[in-house]
């Protein structure tokens, strides 16, 4: 179990980032709507924005609700498949707001989800 713990550590990372931003998505979809229209604007993703916010919307959250019952099944009886998937999903997550970040030319942007997509590919290592 202890072995384990970075794995565990990474995944309630993750289940935290990935939950609470998804059900930001969602709290506050109408904000968060105008933002990315706003962001995306003159970018060729711009008519898409209404198709691939609720897409990446539903991804955050999977990641996230993936990763936190990831960390529950493991605890409760060592099973490590949820949390495999949460860490796989983060990842695929982060490179869909990278390639949006990048598309709208906001380097700074793409470049502050580097971390962040380095702990879950370690995660996806980790829990491999």
């Amino acid at each position: 179990m202890m072995s384990f713990l970075p794995a565990l550590l990474v995944a309630a990372f993750n289940g935290i980032l990935f939950t609470q931003s998804g059900l930001d998505k969602v709290l506050h979809y109408g904000g968060n709507l105008a933002y990315f229209k706003d962001h995306f604007k003159g970018s060729p993703l711009a008519p898409s924005v209404p198709l691939l916010l609720p897409a990446i919307t539903l991804m955050e959250v999977s990641a996230g609700l993936l990763s936190l019952g990831g960390v529950a099944f493991f605890l409760l009886n060592g099973q490590k498949d949820i949390g495999h998937w949460g860490q796989a999903m983060a990842a695929i997550s982060l490179l869909s707001l990278f390639f949006g970040q990048r598309v709208a030319k906001d380097y700074a942007g793409a470049a502050s989800l580097a971390p962040y997509f380095l702990v879950a590919v370690m995660g996806v290592w980790l829990w491999g």
